[in-house]
């Protein structure tokens, strides 16, 4: 029997979109980095993408490679978090290759190679406006006369983020700035850069348009893969929204008032929570909380289900709404998002289905 709370992922429905994504993808020149950061890095799941087509996997923690080692994936591994300077022996032992955009750190990986008599490739991160990681792009042709001279690391291409902190959409202008800059570089430094790295699901977008500047040939997918959708992209051609759910179990069902009783002040997470005034309804409460899974990314099968509120423990839902008859020990389903399934995975308290 199975466990709850729980997430369980559809291999077959995963499989099916890495393979066309993929394909969907090659067919433009672009290759794709399969990010494992999403579902912690389960071997399972790693190995179905690997299935599905995808030749390398990324991941921001070193502690989800080892994980991915450990298991015997012998593919290609792209650290896609700056390393720390701490751990640079381990990036070495672990990665492929890592995105950079310090100096510093990139010198230390260089003589750390030199030690161990390794080479370890690197793309160099530019920051197009999403103001996370990466060198401004005025500094590009500079930083890269110092790379070239170091010993031990091989600058294989230049990488750009968007939309994951700032919400800077990626598009044909930002895009092709990165590709401006490689012609550049190439041209001043007398260099080949082999990749161009144009960022993750959100940059898929222009593949599906077919708007992606040519010389753009990687980018880095999880959420694709998983959900089959982003925020900024409608749900992608022949993928499965529903690869991944979250279930958990009714440990309470009453008929309760629609608005608390006595004054309103701050919740256990530092807000003031809000309540429409509907009179009675039928409450069920879920052994799930914000510990696991903030309600906001989650989204009940059952359409007729609605969330109401959560706690770090407890998921309320009105289900009065529900044609399903339900009861104590029972079991609620939702479609995660990918923050859902970032968090979920995470906590030691959802139990992992594959």
């Amino acid at each position: 029997m199975k466990k709850n709370p729980r997430i369980e992922f559809n291999l077959v429905k995963l499989q099916h979109n890495v393979r066309a994504i993929y394909n969907m993808c090659a067919a433009k020149g672009i290759d794709i980095v399969g990010i494992t950061k999403g579902f912690t890095a389960n071997p399972e799941i790693a190995q179905a993408m690997l299935d599905g087509g995808i030749k390398t996997l990324g991941d921001s923690r070193l502690e989800n490679i080892q994980v991915l080692r450990s298991a015997g994936i012998k593919a290609e591994m792209v650290l896609t978090r700056i390393p720390m300077l701490h751990e640079v022996n381990l990036v070495l032992k672990l990665a492929n290759c890592s995105l950079n955009s310090e100096l510093v750190i990139i010198k230390e990986l260089s003589d750390t190679a030199i030690k161990n008599d390794k080479i370890h490739d690197i793309i160099l991160m530019v920051d197009l406006g999403d103001l996370r990681e990466g060198i401004l792009p005025e500094d590009t042709l500079d930083t890269v006369k110092d790379i070239i001279t170091m010993k031990g690391i091989r600058l294989k291409g230049l990488g750009a983020n968007f939309n994951c902190l700032s919400g800077i959409e990626p598009t044909v202008e930002n895009l092709m700035e990165l590709v401006t800059l490689s012609v550049t570089i190439e041209k001043e430094l007398g260099i080949h850069l082999e990749i161009l790295s144009g960022g993750s699901t959100s940059s898929l977008a222009l593949v599906v348009k077919h708007t992606m500047p040519e010389k753009v040939n990687q980018l880095r997918i999880g959420e694709g893969i998983l959900l089959g959708h982003s925020d900024i992209l409608t749900n992608l051609e022949n993928t499965y929204q529903d690869s991944i759910i979250v279930s958990a179990e009714i440990i309470e069902l009453k008929q309760k008032e629609s608005t608390p009783k006595g004054a309103i002040v701050r919740d256990s997470f530092g807000k003031i929570p809000k309540f429409k005034a509907n009179g009675i309804r039928k409450r069920a409460i879920l052994a799930i909380g914000k510990q696991d899974i903030y309600p906001d990314h989650l989204s009940p099968l059952d359409k007729r289900i609605t969330i109401i509120a959560a706690s770090s423990d407890h998921l309320v839902v009105d289900v009065t709404d529900s044609n399903t008859a339900l009861h104590i020990g029972d079991e609620i389903q939702f479609i995660p998002t990918y923050p859902g399934i970032l968090s979920s995975t995470t906590s030691k308290y959802v139990k992992v289905y594959t």
